[in-house]
């Protein structure tokens, strides 16, 4: 059974309420003079010239004149115009132009586009919209964004206003006039999907998409998206002087108004969204977006210039026979001039409703039409005769694609063995101190974490030396009071590596002082001691020598005394220390 399309009974008195209005002058409609104009008691639309027929529901969700080249091409491809899109998807293409400018880093492009979303007809109960009759959804396998849309956007097709499409050239660029009873026909353009060129070329897209949404800590979402596009007060969908990536804050050329009071930006992301007043409303991103104080890498340029070349290349081929509007700014000479046919053709028809009388003004745009016309086809055999250029800058992306690739190869080996060799010499490390250390607050990147703990043991292993040669420097002169300190620490270290026992050495020397001390102590005392019987004690039994020493323990610490020997605390097991 087939939907019956209610086409121009859909339409009736627009009922915009005085709260509607003070939002819209809030959020920085009224900057502009006759940017808007409210109708008055009219139940049909009859746009001025130069106005076309938009929502209040399609402006706070990112929509604002001069339209931007993006909506004007998909408005272009799908053969459809302003009105027959519902608020969510103008709230779609917002976030994705927000996305693409503010976390990507690229032009919103049509090879993207296809990837992700798809467009349906809108219709309940065998009844198809025409206000609002066409939907874009995100395609079935593809993981994106959990946007939170509302279930319903009650009452939108009421709020119907007039919006000033204020091009400076109109003729190229603007889109179609408003035309309330023209149906919605499916065209092969809705069932577009990206080639295998094209996927190709997004891929890196696809994968950053994924990381932005599954990063942990640094997940995005798309209300977030939303609220930042809210929050910086630029339309997405305008035409902008620059792109979100070079945001400059408040004095950002594109803003419409100052920041909205956080009681009215709440409430704002509650209309829009599925949020109610318990949830709580993100008053930043977990990533950072680009603008002029985060600015794009320079790897992206590259990117930016392939995405380009992709981008003429891709709307080259898309057939005129899908198309009614108009068409993006990027397309190229050729297409464009059959577009500026194309769109002069449906301004003829509403020109001639408001014309009628004017016949020789008419046939002045017939003529111009036809030369116009007699352009295309010299710039069409102008193309094919400039196929060889085509080719060869193929030929050259195709070299700049090898050679990026071999590079980001040679790249990762190098990163590979750096890490190899860092994991190396932390494991002869803790072999060597039987000690090992983890990384407090490891980033995640293997070559990174394997660095950090790398200094770690670094700055181990300097405190160790430091406090060696701190050490040895202390005991140098008392092994060696003959000998000049070493200048270096590797001289020094060596100094108490040699072959001699140096502890034995320190004791021999104790033992000399203690002798010498002991002769020096008799001597004094003036008493006759037969000096050959003191040497000669293999005579002496052991437990009349052991008895002799337990005797002569308490005079030690005097004789020392006596000779300016301070002995250390355990005498048995370190030297004295002499002052």
């Amino acid at each position: 059974m087939t939907s019956t399309d209610l086409g121009s009974a859909e339409w009736e008195r627009s009922k915009i309420s005085n709260q509607d209005i003070n939002m819209l002058k809030k959020m920085g409609f009224s900057k502009k003079e006759n940017a808007l104009q409210f109708p008055k008691e009219e139940s049909y639309p009859k746009p001025p010239i130069n106005y076309r027929v938009s929502f209040v529901d399609h402006l706070i969700r990112g929509l604002s004149p001069p339209i931007h080249e993006f909506l004007r091409g998909l408005l272009f491809v799908y053969g459809l115009q302003l009105h027959h899109l519902t608020p969510n998807s103008l709230l779609h293409i917002s976030i994705f132009i927000t996305l693409c400018e503010c976390f990507l880093g690229v032009q919103p492009n049509w090879a993207l586009w296809k990837r992700i979303f798809c467009i349906r007809r809108n219709s309940h109960h065998n009844v198809a919209y025409n206000i609002g009759g066409v939907v874009i959804c995100v395609r079935s396998e593809v993981d994106y964004f959990d946007v939170k849309f509302p279930d319903s956007v009650q009452g939108w097709r009421k709020k119907w206003l007039y919006i000033h499409e204020e091009s400076s050239n109109p003729a190229e660029e603007n889109i179609a006039p408003f035309d309330g009873e023209a149906k919605i026909f499916r065209r092969r353009s809705w069932d577009a999907e990206a080639t295998e060129a094209e996927k190709l070329a997004t891929e890196a897209l696809m994968t950053r998409i994924h990381e932005l949404q599954n990063t942990r800590g640094k997940e995005l979402s798309g209300i977030e998206i939303t609220a930042y596009f809210l929050r910086t007060r630029v339309q997405p969908l305008q035409a902008r002087k620059n792109p979100f990536w070079k945001y400059a804050g408040e004095e950002d050329a594109d803003r419409l108004s100052k920041d909205l009071p956080l009681k009215d930006f709440e409430k704002l992301i509650r209309k829009i969204s599925s949020l109610n007043k318990k949830d709580l409303i993100p008053t930043s991103c977990r990533v950072a977006p680009f603008s002029s104080t985060n600015p794009l890498p320079r790897a992206t340029l590259f990117f930016l210039l392939f995405l380009l070349f992709l981008k003429v290349e891709t709307w080259r081929n898309v057939p005129l026979s899908t198309m009614t509007t108009k068409a993006p700014l990027a397309l190229p000479l050729k297409s464009r001039e059959f577009i500026r046919l194309g769109t002069q053709f449906v301004g003829y028809r509403d020109y001639t409703k408001k014309l009628e009388g004017d016949l020789a003004e008419s046939n002045k745009r017939a003529d111009a039409l036809a030369v116009k016309l007699k352009q295309s086809e010299e710039n069409r055999q102008k193309a094919e005769k400039d196929a060889a250029t085509v080719q060869d800058l193929r030929e050259r992306l195709h070299k700049a694609e090898t050679a990026l690739s071999d590079n980001i190869t040679q790249q990762a080996a190098r990163e590979a063995d750096i890490l190899s060799r860092l994991e190396s010499q932390c494991r002869r490390f803790v072999r060597r101190t039987h000690q090992e250390y983890e990384v407090d607050g490891p980033v995640g990147d293997e070559l990174l974490d394997a660095l950090t703990l790398s200094e770690i043991h670094g700055d181990e292993a300097r405190d160790g030396l430091e406090n060696a040669e701190a050490g040895l420097l202390k005991l140098f002169p008392y092994f060696f009071p003959k000998k000049e300190t070493p200048a270096t620490f590797v001289e020094l270290a060596k100094t108490f590596n040699g072959p001699e026992d140096l502890g034995l050495k320190l004791r021999q020397e104790g033992l000399k002082i203690g002798v010498e001390g002991t002769i020096a102590l008799t001597a004094n005392s003036q008493q006759d001691v037969d000096w050959s019987k003191v040497g000669n004690i293999g005579e002496m039994e052991t437990k009349k020598w052991q008895s002799l020493i337990r005797a002569a323990k308490p005079s030690a610490r005097p004789i020392l005394s006596f000779l300016g020997v301070k002995p250390a605390p355990a005498p048995s097991a370190s030297k004295p220390e002499v002052k």
